[in-house]
C-alpha cells in the first residue's frame, strides 16, 4: 500500500477528511521555504501538494501566480524541488508529498530521469494540470513502475466519457474542481458541488479531494460530508503574505490547525 493510500485508509477509520495544503517550493524565500513546509506538516496537513514554479501556470489564479513568480525569482526549479523532498524525507517526514507542475517543466527535465529522481527522493505522486487524461498513457507508462501516482482533475462540466477516462487513469486520489476557472479564494462554493461529488462517487471508490476556492472553516465542513479531502492553496498563501515576517510560522500553524479541525466536523457520507 502506498503512502497516499495508507493515509486515506487511516483517515477513513477515524472518520475524518484529509487536509491537503498547497505551497510553491521556494516561497516566500528560498531560505524559509523548507522550514515552513515542515511547520505546515506538523500543524495538521495529511498530505502536501508542493508547487513547482512555472512561468505560465494556466490553472493558477493571481495569488498562486504571484507566489510562483516570487519562487522563480528566488531561484527555484524542478531539481531544487526534488532536492527539498529528499531532505524532508531524510529528516524523517512521512507526510505524503505530491508535486504539482506543468508538462514543459517535466519534459525539459526528462520523464525517465524525473520518475527515477522523484521516487528516490520520496515523492509520492504528480499533479499536471495541462496533461489531459486522454494523452497521458506515455506518462503513466513511465511513472507507474516507480510507484508514482498521477492525479487528474475532474470538473463539473466534463462529459460522462471524459469523466470515465479521468477516473480510470487517476491514482492516489481524484482532484475535483469546485468551480470552473482558476484557483483563488472565494466567498462561497457552488450549490451544485455536492451533487457533482455524489455523481462521481457513483462511478468510483477512489478518494475524492476538492480544490479551487477552499479557504475557510465553513467551506471545509460543508464539503467533508461528500468528499475525502480538501486542497487549500490561495488562502494559505494569503496568510503567509499578510503576516509580519516574524509571525509567519505562528499564523500558518494557527490556520492549518483550524482547517484541520474542520475536516473532523462531520462523518463522511461518501
Amino acid at each position: 500500500m502506498s503512502r497516499i493510500q495508507a493515509t486515506f485508509a487511516r483517515l477513513r477509520k477515524k472518520m475524518e477528511g484529509a487536509l491537503i495544503p498547497y505551497i510553491p517550493v521556494g516561497y516566500p524565500t528560498a531560505e524559509s521555504s523548507e522550514h515552513l513546509v515542515r511547520t505546515i506538516c506538523e500543524s495538521g496537513a495529511d498530505l502536501l501538494e508542493l508547487g513547482v514554479p512555472y512561468a505560465d501556470p494556466l490553472a493558477d489564479g493571481p495569488t498562486i501566480q504571484e507566489a510562483g513568480a516570487k519562487a522563480l525569482a528566488n531561484g527555484t526549479n524542478l531539481r531544487s524541488c526534488i532536492e527539498m523532498v529528499a531532505r524532508l524525507r531524510h529528516s524523517g517526514l512521512e507526510t505524503p508529498i505530491v508535486l504539482m507542475g506543468y508538462c514543459n517543466s517535466f519534459l525539459a527535465y526528462g520523464l525517465e530521469s524525473l520518475a527515477k529522481d522523484a521516487a528516490e527522493a520520496g515523492v509520492d505522486g504528480l499533479i499536471i494540470p495541462d496533461l489531459p487524461s486522454k494523452m497521458a498513457n506515455p506518462w503513466v507508462e513511465v511513472f507507474r513502475p516507480f510507484g508514482l501516482d498521477l492525479i487528474f482533475f475532474l470538473a463539473p462540466t466534463m462529459s460522462e466519457t471524459r469523466l470515465a477516462s479521468v477516473v480510470q487513469k487517476s491514482t492516489g486520489f481524484l482532484y475535483c474542481i469546485s468551480v470552473t476557472g482558476v484557483t483563488g479564494e472565494r466567498e462561497s462554493l457552488p450549490e451544485l458541488l455536492p451533487a457533482f461529488l455524489k455523481q462521481v462517487r457513483t462511478v468510483t471508490e477512489k478518494p475524492l479531494c476538492v480544490g479551487f476556492g477552499i479557504s475557510r472553516f465553513q467551506h471545509v465542513s460543508d464539503i467533508i460530508p461528500y468528499a475525502d479531502g480538501v486542497i487549500v492553496g490561495s488562502a494559505l498563501i494569503n496568510v503567509i503574505k499578510q503576516a509580519n515576517p516574524d509571525e509567519v510560522e505562528e499564523k500558518v500553524r494557527a490556520y492549518i490547525n483550524t482547517m484541520k479541525k474542520a475536516t473532523r466536523t462531520v462523518v463522511s457520507q461518501s
